[in-house]
């Protein structure tokens, strides 16, 4: 069995300081050269120690990575001497910043549907973003770097989720009874409780609700034995376009797999229908009712 091919794939502003080697050395090598050395003392102020061999030494791989990923952003498929070219004539500090600023980027988006008051909180927000600095730009000269890849992965999973977000945050504005402004958001919790209740028909928006209210949903639907898919369209033609993907989306799972939307109908006791429909609105649940 012939061993598998590994392919190099050095961070991109060591690949393109390695075609320095075909070209005369001049003005541009030592205006790079020391651009770089700025850019890592300024890392190993702001992000590590700036005193001691091992900060400087995570600086420059910090530096490797931040550089790396600005160019592979700006430059695409472009091969190494072209990304060489571009380092010259817009400087490293372009590349530095480029990157660095999608990772800030990337940072404020949301990483979980699950919002709370500290993350609002400028500490906590700048500890993730030096988190996210490390995680996706540490990128050692002399080995394999997949950073780019990394950050690609992360940012359409947080789009993902911030979508999420914005839906249930919308949904919580036009609560039926008054926005509901909370800094806490359990959003697919919001997105539940909106769904369940959207069945018994009429257009009406529930973000948040309570006991006593879901046991008079659970009596009106098995009463007047309303047809779903009316009650979600009715509730989908007053969504916006913008958030009306991630509403289908959770409508479609629902339609199959809500335990509650299955046994509404069915003889199911009251306390057990209640428990399963908690497991689905998680703390968009009002606590005043027990």
């Amino acid at each position: 069995m012939l061993p598998a091919i590994v392919v190099e794939r050095l961070p991109r502003l060591v690949r393109a300081i390695r075609c320095l080697s075909a070209r005369a050395i001049g003005d541009e090598s030592v205006i790079l050269a020391d651009e770089l050395a700025g850019i890592t003392a300024m890392v190993a102020e702001k992000f590590t120690n700036d005193r001691t061999a091992e900060g400087i030494q995570k600086a420059l791989l910090l530096t490797v990575g931040c550089v790396s990923l600005g160019l592979e952003h700006e430059l695409g498929e472009e091969d190494d001497d072209a990304t060489l070219d571009f380092l010259i004539d817009e400087g490293a500090e372009h590349a530095f910043q480029t990157g660095f600023r999608m990772v800030r980027d990337l940072a404020a988006l949301p990483e979980d549907s699950l919002v709370g008051e500290y993350d609002q909180d400028p500490v906590y927000a700048q500890r993730r973003l030096k988190d996210l600095f490390v995680d996706i730009c540490a990128a050692d000269p002399y080995q394999n770097w997949a950073g780019f890849e990394k950050f690609e992965v992360q940012y359409k999973q947080r789009k993902a989720v911030q979508a999420i977000v914005r839906a249930a945050g919308w949904l919580r504005r036009h609560h039926y009874a008054g926005p509901i402004n909370d800094a806490d958001l359990n959003a697919e919790g919001v997105i539940a409780v909106a769904i369940i209740f959207a069945i018994e028909g009429g257009g009406r928006i529930v973000a948040r609700t309570g006991q006593a209210d879901f046991e008079r949903l659970v009596k009106s639907v098995r009463k007047n034995k309303p047809d779903y898919e009316e009650g979600w369209a009715a509730l989908m033609k007053q969504v916006p376009a913008q958030h009306q993907p991630v509403i289908a989306e959770r409508i479609e799972s629902y339609r199959t797999n809500c335990t509650v939307i299955q046994k509404i109908r069915t003889r199911t006791a009251m306390k057990t229908l209640f428990a399963e429909f908690e497991n689905y609105a998680g703390s968009e649940l009002d606590a005043d009712y027990g």
